[in-house]
């Protein structure tokens, strides 16, 4: 039998027993270890796993007091959290007000340097040393410094082990990007399912509450282990409608799954709540053209009815934001008329502080800044209500096809060989599942997003994959995040410091 206890939590000895200590490399886990063995031992002996590389100082502190009991000592590099197959978190929502937040920026460096070291145990985990490249911004550096952190990590980390460049294995890319490169992907009203789910109902921690017919609180986890859920999360909720009814009559008949495990038609059946008119409009706000294919040339047009209508706050100022996106910034004037409107004097700032972020909101009307070109996905397009594509499948597709400029893109240290993603064919050429295993063994591209990812942002990095011969295409950032706890985010950045969160202080044993 496995017994699993907190390190912190007092527990009686059990002599007989060897325990495992799996803990992050701080001085308040190393002290709670020694504590075990001294002066009396609590167990056999000890096998300790360290997340991240140990200092010196607690190395020796343990040889000091309890090397006598330790079996085993190893560090085993996975200061992140792997949230899904193709997709990592460093589990730090609160990097982005330490980053963004103007009060916090003594705690920036920190931060960034935290991040850095969390990519680097990531990079070691998959034998990967990636050829670093970032956007290039003019008015935010957050992403040029993290790679430069990174990169600098990198070459320490292979100093000792040159694993990670093995022969005839072509180099994975790292793109580093800051959040405000795609401001609407976390705004806009998203209909694929797992993105839509996490929008629209509370769900935390990856847990689902419901009542079932006999008035009894459930919860059903969303994860990879659901394999109904896996194979749903990222098909449109119009082919789920479809879908759940069939397989959940399939599953039944066979008793494949018990009762409680047929909860996603539940699910579904919530989100069909939403008026598929305001759906539309935020739609052609972000792609800028209507269902017919034509330009939106009064984008204020647009955005009245949704106003106008008693949604929401926070459902009118995501749609006061995608107007100001799809303009790039609107004058001070229009602002002030607009917020009247929504009735959120009072609240400004869920708009204002996108500023921190880069992203233009108050622009001169004769300097309306050029939107950089999109690429063309008319052919694509099976839903009207699903027109947008996240600005970073762009990025993927055009890194796997090698068709990133060098100039917005630079390479951090020196430039590799041309990268093609091992034979990657172009990202639009649908390819056979079995392409599985040659991914295994071929490249990989690894994107960070530095503030947080969206759902569909992580979809993005399984239809590329799909797509693509013998490439790997894995995202992460600091946190995954969703429009509500963004809003949330983006307000308090004009509030006063928080506390930075880094590796060191982290409590999980």
């Amino acid at each position: 039998a496995c017994i699993v206890e907190d390190l912190y939590k007092s527990r009686e000895p059990v002599l007989e027993m060897k325990a495992i200590y799996f803990m992050t490399p701080t001085a308040k886990c190393v002290e709670a270890l020694i504590a075990d063995f001294k002066p009396k031992p609590k167990y056999k002996a000890a096998y300790v796993y360290f997340t991240d590389y140990c200092p010196d100082e607690l190395f020796n502190n343990m040889k000091l007091y309890c090397a006598k009991y330790i079996r085993v000592c190893k560090e085993i590099n996975i200061s992140f959290m792997p949230q899904e197959a193709q997709v990592f978190t460093c589990d730090n929502p609160e990097a982005f007000q330490s980053i963004y937040s103007p009060h916090c920026q003594d705690k920036k460096k920190k931060t960034l340097e935290t991040l850095a070291d969390q990519l680097v145990t990531l990079c070691a985990t998959l034998d990967e040393y990636p050829g670093v490249r970032y956007k290039k911004d003019s008015n935010m550096v957050n992403a040029k410094t993290l790679a430069e952190l990174v990169d600098n990590k990198l070459a320490r980390h292979y100093e000792m082990d040159d694993s990670g460049k093995k022969k005839g294995k072509t180099q994975a890319q790292l793109l580093i990007v800051e959040r405000g490169f795609d401001p609407v992907s976390p705004i806009l009203h998203e209909l694929t399912y797992q993105a839509m789910a996490y929008d629209l109902i509370d769900i935390q921690s990856d847990t689902y509450k419901y009542k079932s017919k006999d008035g009894a609180e459930k919860q059903a986890l969303l994860n990879e282990d659901d394999m109904l859920w896996v194979k749903l999360r990222h098909k449109h909720i119009a082919e789920v409608s479809e879908q759940i009814p069939k397989m959940v009559k399939e599953i039944s008949a066979n008793k494949k799954q018990p009762d409680g495990k047929i909860t996603i038609s539940n699910l579904a059946q919530m989100m069909k709540k939403m008026p598929s008119f305001r759906k539309q409009l935020t739609e052609d706000l972000a792609v800028g053209l209507d269902v017919d294919g034509q330009k939106v040339k009064d984008p204020m047009r647009t955005l009245l009815p949704v106003l106008l209508h008693p949604y929401s706050t926070h459902d009118k100022i995501r749609a006061v934001l995608l107007y100001i996106f799809s303009l790039n910034g609107t004058t001070d004037e229009n602002l002030s008329k607009l917020i009247q409107h929504v009735k959120i004097e009072d609240q400004r700032e869920f708009i204002l502080n996108w500023k921190e972020l880069g992203v233009p909101i108050i622009t001169s009307s004769s300097i309306f800044n050029r939107k950089p070109p999109r690429r063309d996905r008319s052919q694509e397009e099976k839903y009207n209500l699903s027109r947008w594509t996240p600005v970073i499948k762009d990025v993927m597709e055009d890194a796997v096809e090698n068709k990133l400029d060098t100039r917005e893109w630079p390479h951090q240290s020196e430039c590799p060989a041309a990268w093609n993603g091992s034979g990657a064919v172009s990202a639009r050429q649908k390819h056979k599942a079995s392409a599985q295993d040659e991914r295994r063994t071929g490249s990989r591209l690894i994107i960070f997003v530095i503030g947080g990812i969206t759902y569909s942002e992580m979809r993005s990095a399984y239809e590329v994959t799909q797509a693509v011969k013998s490439c790997e295409v894995i995202i992460g950032s600091s946190h995954i995040l969703t429009p509500t706890s963004l809003l949330d985010d983006i307000k308090v950045l004009s509030k006063g410091p928080m506390e930075v969160f880094t590796i060191d202080e982290r409590s999980n044993a």
